[in-house]
């Protein structure tokens, strides 16, 4: 009994063994075994500036390039890429064109043999002319306090555009309230005082916002 029992036991086994067992196939000769790669801090970040510039925050997107500039990890290729985009944003819907044009000095004094110097001098040398011509119209007076608010938001003067805008009781285009906003002069906290905005995001969010510093 007990070796007809074994015998029996081990036929049960091997059937088990047969129809259960699987073998990976065997890549045929030819076929490529293809592995996703991994992508890199580096990478990863900079898809997020990609996200936020498709949300229409440009502001967050700057601070995050200013991250990624100091970033360790990051190889000097990857840095002087991110310092480009982030001078190119910050003289676009930015509204920083100092800032663009310090950003644009660092870029071509650190990378003076770069695929894109040529284009950063020719950048500079414009937001420049645009400085020199927004400081003049500043300087000889004249302007409406609304002007006024314009050209020092567009230099990136924004705590100084900010200050005429509260003086002059002023209510400015949603894309500057959206700036301020996203910047931090704006905020929506309910315990807040002072004089209120209606802002708009990108995806019709609708904030009732005052200034930041009113009832801390």
């Amino acid at each position: 009994m007990r070796v007809l029992f074994a015998a029996s036991t081990l036929i049960l086994l091997s059937a088990c063994a047969t129809s259960t067992t699987e073998t990976a196939p065997e890549a045929s000769e030819g076929t490529a075994v293809t592995t996703s790669a991994i992508p890199s801090a580096y990478e990863l970040a900079m898809g997020t500036v990609d996200d936020l510039l498709e949300a229409g925050n440009e502001q967050t997107a700057i601070l995050r390039l200013e991250q990624l500039i100091g970033m360790q990890s990051a190889s000097e290729a990857e840095k002087a890429n991110a310092l480009f985009r982030m001078a190119e944003l910050k003289l676009g819907d930015g509204n920083q064109v100092w800032g663009g044009i310090a950003a644009l000095d660092e870029f071509i004094e650190t990378y003076p043999g770069h695929e894109n110097t040529d284009t950063a001098i020719a950048m500079r040398d414009t937001a420049r002319g645009e400085a020199t011509s927004l400081n003049f119209q500043l300087e000889q007076g004249g302007l409406s306090p609304m002007e006024a608010f314009k050209a020092r938001f567009r230099l990136g003067e924004h705590q100084t555009a900010a200050d005429i805008m509260l003086a002059s009781a002023l209510s400015p285009d949603n894309a500057y309230l959206l700036d301020m906003y996203q910047i931090g002069y704006l905020c929506d906290a309910t315990e807040l005082t002072g004089p209120k905005y209606e802002v708009t995001e990108p995806d019709g969010t609708v904030r009732d916002v005052r200034f930041c510093d009113f009832g801390k």
